[in-house]
């Protein structure tokens, strides 16, 4: 037998939550320009876990990718003021429309 997959169904609490906790997850990648001594040791250590959290939040191609990016984006000097986490909710629940 041949099923077709299934699409997936992502409830509106689901996506409420993602976002909050995307919004929190830059507010942390953001925290290094508020000590700016330590601010690049800081980044070094969030980086890989802001990859490995937008992975584990974002399925498929588009949290692979987005978690490569942010742990790039985190060990570049000056770049943690973009908003990694919103810009693949955004992506994925306002221009991919899914759910």
């Amino acid at each position: 037998m041949n099923q077709e997959p299934q699409p997936t169904i992502v409830n509106k609490s689901d996506k409420k939550t993602k976002l909050i906790l995307s919004l929190i997850f830059d507010g942390i990648g953001m925290l290094s320009y508020i000590v700016p001594v330590f601010a690049e040791s800081l980044d070094v250590i969030w980086a890989p876990i802001s990859g490995l959290l937008l992975v584990l939040m974002y399925k498929g191609t588009v949290g692979k990718i987005a978690g490569l990016f942010g742990t790039i984006e985190e060990l570049i000097p000056f770049t943690d003021i973009i908003p990694t986490f919103t810009i693949t909710w955004f992506y994925t629940y306002i221009i991919r429309k899914e759910a």
